[in-house]
């Protein structure tokens, strides 16, 4: 299992106690999980060194839109970062080193260097987490564009978001502003640490699944859905003790009659499943 003292600054940060820990000191340290002992400081230097060669590619007083095509044509034309369509839901797309390695992964982590190396050259670059999928803004209050690092750095206006939105993640959403409101650290970070929880769980990476999973609820001990699946994961590593404490604080957690009723029937499909083991 994670040896969680190697974590600490990040617990901090998902725990809301401390955020000066850098978005990309905070990605490598959630990283660690898929590589133990993971040296961030080369990584870090690998950005900056990214930072570097970008701004001798600049002219010397760029306005917004001069930055976003110069960093465009480095980053996605140049070096080649792109997204991973063959291999979507391997859990390294969710580690910065690796993707910064074999320069693809998933929108998140690609959108993570992206805004680190803005953030080296004092661009204003936020994430913007839709439904689904996860892009960045550039606003300097002159100029402003939605950037899909994914997708090679396509420019998109707000409608194409929302559009965009409804392809990925098959739901249907109103053309509200507040989908595209900048990302906290700590929420980028969350949905991270989702995306690798799934990566593992459908990877049947059972003890780094628990892994993520120990962390959200950290972050959020009174979510129910974490320790739902938590206990389903316990369950199937035969740790039927833990399983039961963690189905028990599900059922606590769950406020409305309506909710109790539906976690109790699911409580109890998992207990039989559980006697099933015996």
């Amino acid at each position: 299992m994670l040896f969680y003292g190697t974590m600490g600054r990040l617990l901090e940060l998902l725990t809301g106690r401390d955020a000066s820990l850098p978005l990309d000191r905070a990605a490598l340290e959630l990283a660690s999980i898929e590589f133990p002992g993971l040296e961030a400081d080369d990584f870090v230097a690998l950005l900056d060194s990214h930072a570097a060669e970008l701004r001798e590619r600049l002219t010397s007083v760029p306005d917004g839109e001069d930055f976003v095509r110069t960093a465009n044509q480095y980053l996605f034309d140049e070096l080649g970062f792109h997204g991973n369509t063959t291999d979507y839901y391997n859990p390294r797309n969710s580690c910065l080193n690796e993707v910064l390695t074999a320069r693809m992964g998933i929108p998140i982590t690609l959108s993570v260097v992206y805004m680190e190396i803005a953030r080296r050259l004092g661009r204003p670059v936020a994430g913007v987490g839709l439904p689904g999928h996860f892009l960045v803004r550039y606003d300097d209050g002159r100029y402003s564009a939605f950037i899909d690092p994914f997708h090679g750095g396509q420019l998109l206006k707000p409608d194409d978001c929302f559009e965009l939105a409804r392809e990925v993640a098959h739901v249907e959403i109103a053309p509200d502003c507040r989908w595209l409101a900048p990302v906290t650290k700590r929420d980028l970070i969350l949905r991270m640490l989702r995306n690798l929880s799934a990566a593992y769980t459908s990877r049947g990476q059972t003890d780094k699944a628990i892994a993520t999973l120990d962390l959200l609820i950290q972050a959020n001990p009174d979510s129910p859905d974490e320790y739902r699946q938590r206990g389903i994961l316990h369950t199937q590593a035969g740790r039927i003790i833990a399983a039961k404490q963690d189905l028990a604080r599900y059922l606590e957690l769950m406020k409305s009659p309506e909710e109790r009723t539906r976690a109790q029937a699911e409580v109890q499909q998992i207990q039989h499943w559980i006697a099933s083991l015996n």
